[in-house]
């Protein structure tokens, strides 16, 4: 198991932990809460072996093979489905000498061969698959290269990577930042089922309460450990604090009391000895500390200056990039006190909805009304990176309201916590949560009848979360979020509208009946393949040293291949896969040029008839290479079956 006895650890010269002491016993699910800069990351890096304890010890056993999701990926031309198969560092040394047979004499070869079946080595392509359609990669995506994919979809990958390594301990540090809902739904499942031992921080309440059974919390230098998932420790951490506030009530009356009969009668012969016991008693007396509660943040919106009824709508709308529809007869009004939620799969058209309604993205038929008093706030996914890193946040908000007192701003500031040097402080530097609450302030305070929330969670932590929902239920204007947090979704929204198939429509269920739809939807797009999950500890054979493998005769029963075989099956594996990617370049070029607004006008009908022709063909091709790749692929797994 994982122990910690009288842990202490230092940073900057602040300590983060005094004598800590708990234990993690093996296949425990555990959520490592607390708040920003409590330690959570640098507890990680002692699992990890980066950091060393100041004092006390740390220890999880020997041999044990640990797995932890990678904050960046670099650019790499490697495809995506490559990437995810080098999360198992055994598999891929395994693969890499299976693709040099010729060097090995029989009694070699035959080892090889079933160590690489004791890894489940036949199967690794396919738990790889599995991993990134669970995490929403398509199979054309599967073979892009890494380097082709933003930022957010790479760090899926190196989630997908994370557990494709066979573990015995996981670490994942905010694994749901950048994954949508059904995303979040699939991975739930996958660690549900995970054998090993899972310490996981997460500011998701509802993943926490659906994944992990223990809870350890730090605060104020200490890791306390509550048994249950979250709800469960929030139940039992208030009833805690609220006797520890009591206990130290009644002792300050006692002391209090105590302190009033000394200051009267210590001066007094007749009263000294009594006086003296009294003040021996105090000396005596563990003093109790005062409950501490984590600081909230203190955010309100703005009442709008006017509402109108509706104050948007779309009446039959078709809504997509180019001329393609991605969602067709779309009829919605916003009027206030509206509160919907969007669901659907990922790449369904939740975000292309959203920039519909606020109207950076022109409809393809149809209509959009707004009303003359309307004023949007929106928040998109990426709405961090747009903000002018140079400036601070009183110029940004200044920069909104320039004839506002800079009192007035630093006290609304002040609610989101920008208090002191930090309003005055360049962005640069912030993290990603803060910048992500610097975003909601400057919305917030242009006082919006219409919120339109695309993520607004990412980066925030639990009391951020909270803050949030509590402002949103007070919002008189109308509200549309998309959003994987289930809580904030639950909480907020009377109205849940899915985006699917190219429709629009409302959701006749709650978060609850979404959730199985999703999991029907998705075993229909998998033809109903089960979750792949496999453990270091459940796959002790897995640990065998590839140097001395026991000696196993190869099958009498089987035709030994050829290498010359191998060798052309996997080179007509790799050719057909570079036909495949160069085919979808050419696709994803045509589709890019298809997207020039002067291709639509009168005067450029032929080359737009033209190059339509060119797309239509261009997928014919790409299609035909994908049919080749995946016989190629079957071809080499026979011969390797």
């Amino acid at each position: 198991m994982i122990l910690a006895e009288q842990l202490g650890l230092l940073r900057g010269g602040r300590p983060l932990f005094t004598d800590a002491s708990f234990a993690i016993h093996p296949g425990w699910h555990v959520g490592l809460t607390g708040n920003n800069g409590a330690g959570k990351s640098s507890l990680f890096s002692l699992l990890l072996r980066e950091l060393q304890a100041d004092s006390g010890s740390l220890s999880r056993p020997v041999g044990w093979v640990v797995a932890h999701m990678k904050q960046e990926v670099a650019a790499v031309d490697r495809t995506a489905l490559d990437y995810v198969l080098d999360g198992d560092a055994e598999w891929r040394q395994l693969d890499e000498l299976l693709s040099d047979l010729d060097s090995l004499d029989g009694t070699a070869m035959g080892n090889l061969f079933a160590n690489y079946e004791s890894i489940d080595g036949y199967t690794a392509s396919s738990r790889a698959s599995q991993l990134l359609a669970g995490l929403g990669f398509s199979e054309s995506d599967m073979q892009r290269p890494v380097s082709a994919f933003s930022g957010g979809w790479r760090m899926r990958l190196n989630l997908a990577q994370t557990l494709m390594c066979r573990s015995d301990l996981l670490l994942l540090d905010e694994p749901t930042n950048h994954l949508d809902l059904d995303a979040i739904l699939w991975l739930e499942d996958w660690l549900r089922a995970y054998p090993g031992t899972l310490v996981m921080v997460s500011h998701d309440r509802d993943f926490l309460d659906a994944v992990v059974e223990h809870i350890l919390h730090v605060a104020q230098g200490t890791i306390t450990h509550y048994r249950g998932n979250y709800s469960m420790f929030e139940r039992t951490r208030a009833e805690r604090l609220a006797q520890q506030q009591q206990a130290f009530e009644k002792q300050q009356v006692q002391v209090a009391h105590l302190q009033s009969f000394v200051d009267r009668f210590r001066a007094k012969a007749t009263k000294a000895k009594q006086a003296q016991s009294r003040i021996k008693a105090l000396e005596r007396m563990t003093l109790s500390a005062p409950a501490e509660i984590e600081s909230g943040l203190d955010i309100r919106f703005r009442a709008p200056e006017r509402l109108a009824s509706p104050l948007l709508r779309l009446d039959e709308a078709a809504i997509g990039h180019g001329k393609t529809p991605l969602i067709s007869h779309v009829a919605l009004g916003l009027y206030p006190g509206a509160r919907i939620g969007l669901l659907g799969p990922n790449g369904a058209g939740k975000t292309t909805l959203v920039r519909a309604l606020v109207g950076d993205l022109p409809l393809i038929s149809g209509t959009r009304l707004i009303s003359e008093h309307t004023r949007i706030g929106y928040f998109a996914q990426h709405q961090v990176d747009h903000l002018d890193s140079s400036a601070t946040p009183l110029m940004l908000i200044q920069r909104l309201s320039p004839t506002t007192s800079e009192l007035t701003l630093r006290s609304f500031l002040g609610g989101f916590g920008f208090g002191g040097d930090r309003i005055t402080a360049e962005i640069t530097p912030f993290s990603g949560g803060e910048k992500a609450r610097l975003a909601l302030a400057l919305i917030i305070w242009q006082r919006p009848n219409v919120l339109l929330l695309d993520e607004p969670t990412n980066h925030l932590d639990l009391a951020l979360r909270h803050a949030l929902l509590v402002a949103i239920q007070a919002f008189e204007g109308a509200i549309v979020l998309v959003s994987h947090d289930r809580h904030l979704v639950a909480v907020t929204c009377d109205e849940l509208w899915l985006i699917n198939s190219g429709k629009a429509e409302r959701f006749d269920g709650d978060l609850d009946d979404y959730a199985q739809w999703l999991r029907t939807w998705r075993s229909k797009q998998t033809n109903g393949a089960p979750i792949s999950v496999v453990a270091g500890a459940d796959l002790e054979k897995a640990a065998k040293p590839v140097a001395a493998p026991a000696a196993i005769e190869p099958s009498a029963s089987k035709k030994p291949v050829r290498s010359a075989d191998l060798r052309a099956a996997q080179k007509a594996v790799e050719r057909s896969e570079q036909t495949m990617l160069d085919a979808q370049a050419n696709v994803e070029s045509i589709a890019e040029r298809l997207g020039d607004s002067a291709l639509y006008e009168p005067a450029a009908s032929d080359e737009l008839a033209a190059m339509l022709q060119q797309q239509k063909q261009a997928q014919k091709t790409m299609e035909q290479a994908e049919s080749t790749w995946l016989a190629a692929t079957e071809a080499l797994e026979a011969l390797t079956a």
